[in-house]
């Protein structure tokens, strides 16, 4: 399954210059933090996974231009270049999932045995026509960086595509997102504020934060 029509990426027009965004930091930042809890999943005592939009690919564009104090537009082209890729299309989920270890002695046993984790999550949806879950892939230019066999990343970008009769299972009932990974499994079952808030990304129809 693919997912429908791609969005349109965000363009250096859609990013505020540095002295713009100041005036306007706080608040569009309450206001999109607000939407990121909606769109944040925990998943067990390690795992959070957090689906992408427009507006928090927009925030992170912002805030690397604020960190890194970048200027031109040939800078913040490259940011574009970077963090456009998470954003779904219609029909499709993008999520960036973190494994959230606090010390050396967590990192040197997890990650060693979450190797292939960014293939064992999933979408379970209510019964009815396809599949009964939508499984994780991890996003492309991701996928072809995880160069190292023996220990997984504690960041990764993953899609889930979906079908149309899936769209439609999605909007109907109980959906849950679940880890299924030989060294680790945890479910959770999506709260409605949250299960509108995706479907809207599915069905094409989430509405950016006015930036100003």
């Amino acid at each position: 399954m693919t997912g429908g029509t791609v969005p349109r990426p965000l363009t250096v027009d859609d990013v505020l210059d540095l002295r713009a965004y100041e005036r306007v930091r706080d608040d569009y930042r309450r206001r999109v933090m607000a939407r990121k809890r909606i769109r944040r999943v925990p998943l067990g005592p390690i795992m959070t996974l957090v689906f992408e939009c427009l507006d928090t690919v927009r925030f992170q564009v912002q805030e690397m231009a604020r960190v890194e104090r970048i200027a031109t537009d040939e800078g913040i082209q490259e940011e574009l270049d970077v963090y456009n890729r998470l954003l779904p299309s219609e029909g499709e989920l993008s999520a960036t999932l973190f494994i959230e270890l606090t010390d050396e002695g967590q990192l040197r046993r997890w990650l060693p045995s979450l190797v292939g984790v960014e293939r064992a999550l999933e979408i379970q949806l209510p019964p009815g026509p396809g599949r009964p879950a939508v499984p994780s892939e991890p996003e492309q230019s991701h996928a072809e960086s995880l160069t190292r066999e023996a220990v997984t990343p504690a960041v990764h970008y993953l899609r889930f595509a979906f079908g149309s009769d899936e769209v439609d299972r999605f909007a109907e009932g109980t959906v849950a997102v679940a880890v299924r990974h030989p060294a680790y499994e945890a479910r959770t079952v999506l709260g409605e504020p949250t299960r509108q808030e995706l479907l809207a990304d599915l069905q094409g129809r989430t509405v950016p934060l006015p930036l100003g």
